[in-house]
């Protein structure tokens, strides 16, 4: 890990930039820091789990094609536990990466080779977006035509109070607290017994009562291999 290059305020916000090609991360750290940033470094997915153990981080950067572990599966583990901001950096100008990576969870991607002012917007909107969904708790959200308050654990669509049963209530619940955030399997199947397989059960009665077409659903979505999330207006 690479420390920061000037002395910079007790409460500048902390980034860590995770690339295996190591004159892109000298300029990154550079250009950053000198826009008021502290900057740390990463050639690998190991080395960037290493350090986000030890440390706090406002933002990440990484680089989707890397040797071994690479971006996309690196974001997809870390959002089982973590929900940092993430900046994708890709030469791939497919759709589907892109998709793949806003289902895991990414907050935004830019393209190489990019102009270090664009980044610098990226970054600034992303922290500004990130920083006024943390600053207050979350009473409701809403998704589509639906609207789920938290305090009440209750359900509406327009003027409808739509039912819900025990189980789905408290799901729904899961979701709502960290819209957008993927929730694991396990953490849906909870400690009273019920195994994952019932939890798919679960969801797929719950998707009959707020999705246009269960079958498709665009709200409540299947995270591949890891679980669900709640996709928020």
């Amino acid at each position: 890990m690479s420390s920061r290059e000037q002395t910079l305020p007790d409460n500048a916000q902390h980034l860590l930039v995770i690339d295996d090609d190591s004159r892109i991360r000298n300029l990154l750290q550079r250009f950053l820091s000198k826009n008021g940033y502290r900057v740390s470094t990463a050639q690998n997915a190991q080395e960037a789990r290493n350090t986000i153990a030890g440390l706090s981080f406002d933002l990440l950067i990484l680089d989707v094609m890397m040797p071994g572990e690479n971006g996309m599966e690196l974001a997809a583990d870390l959002r089982t536990t973590n929900q940092v901001p993430i900046l994708m950096l890709t030469a791939r100008a497919e759709s589907e990466s892109r998709i793949q990576g806003l289902e895991i969870g990414v907050d935004d991607y830019l393209s190489k080779p990019f102009e270090p002012r664009e980044l610098l917007l990226r970054i600034r909107n992303i922290l500004k977006r990130h920083n006024l969904q943390t600053s207050a708790p979350v009473e409701e959200v809403t998704f589509g035509p639906f609207c789920f308050k938290l305090e009440r654990q209750e359900l509406i669509c327009g003027d409808d109070v739509i039912r819900l049963t025990d189980r789905e209530r408290e799901l729904l619940y899961l979701f709502a607290s960290q819209p957008g955030a993927t929730v694991r399997r396990t953490a849906l199947a909870g400690d009273d017994g019920t195994g994952e397989r019932t939890v798919d059960v679960q969801i797929n009665r719950l998707r009959r009562k707020i999705e246009p077409d269960p079958s498709n659903p665009i709200y409540l979505q299947t995270i591949r291999g890891i679980g669900y999330r709640l996709l928020t207006d």
